[in-house]
């Protein structure tokens, strides 16, 4: 017991220390999480699944929103996962400091390069699930300076001279469609693209609307972003959602723990203009934006 005692005091010493929100103020909701995560395992977590679906059991009463086969929401709410206590690794291959978060990590390969960091993870999600549906003609996101960069364009030769603002694509080099040129095209857009980007180029949604690949975002340098990857409902119509991340550094795409209502974590309740709080990031005014 004593023993006990010491690792939980430990725990939030240190969380004192290190954690604070985005404008600088201690999220004390999250103690709650840590001190029940130490002494007790989340009840809605199958540690044998594999994937999202199979991971995260629905609260009594609830069922999975039905989604058609092939959709991009199932997609996201079928995606395969590692084995369960897998860490979180940085780009570098150091482990974060902070692997009491999460309840899944995505198998998602993490470049070495340091790029794919939290709305990069989510645009490679994205434009993977549009590859694998032969659908690469959609792939294409715009840059932080509003200029639109497709994929079909960068398959075809042409590249970005960027001058400040200002870009211009000119064909350089010869055409290449081939799957291992895609991953550096996603290298560009992960360069020159960010939340602030994808703030500004994608539609926003109410809270009664969200669906599986919406996205709670706070735009900025580097700003924070978190997708919906699963979507539950019970028969008054109430509706509870996972949450997944990329982060800052880059490093494995993770599914989220709620430390502000840790009955249901890691399942997650969103109402008008109330904040949102998860384990690396307090959204003050939330927004969510979705896909095109």
């Amino acid at each position: 017991m004593r023993k006990s005692i010491i690792l939980i005091a430990s725990i939030l010493s240190v969380f004192f220390l290190i954690r604070t929100n985005s404008k600088g103020k201690q999220i004390t909701n999250h103690l709650k999480g840590i001190v029940k995560n130490t002494i007790s395992k989340p009840s809605y977590i199958n540690e044998s699944g594999d994937s999202i679906s199979t991971r995260v059991r629905v609260p009594e009463g609830f069922k999975r929103v039905t989604y058609p086969q092939g959709s991009f929401e199932e997609y996201l709410r079928n995606y395969k996962l590692k084995k369960y206590g897998t860490p979180i690794i940085n780009f570098d291959g150091s482990e974060y400091f902070a692997q009491h978060w999460h309840d899944a990590i995505l198998e998602i390969p993490v470049p070495k390069n340091g790029l794919q960091q939290c709305a990069d993870a989510l645009m490679r999600i994205r434009a993977e699930y549009l590859w694998n549906k032969n659908l690469q003609h959609k792939i294409g996101f715009k840059f932080t300076s509003g200029h639109y960069c497709s994929w079909k364009q960068y398959a075809e030769g042409y590249r970005p001279k960027i001058n400040g603002s200002k870009v211009k694509f000119l064909k350089t080099t010869n055409a290449n469609y081939s799957k291992s040129n895609f991953y550096n095209y996603l290298n560009l857009i992960f360069t020159y693209a960010g939340t602030a980007s994808l703030h500004a180029e994608l539609p926003k949604v109410k809270i009664k609307d969200l669906k599986i690949g919406d996205m709670l975002i706070q735009p900025g340098f580097p700003g924070h972003i978190e997708i919906i990857a699963d979507e539950i409902m019970n028969d008054k119509g109430e509706k509870m959602y996972l949450l997944v991340q990329g982060n800052t550094p880059a490093q494995n795409v993770c599914l989220l723990k709620n430390f502000e209502d840790i009955d249901i974590s890691p399942w997650y309740r969103f109402a008008e203009n109330e904040p949102v709080y998860t384990p690396s990031y307090y959204f003050d005014k939330p927004v969510f934006i979705r896909f095109k």
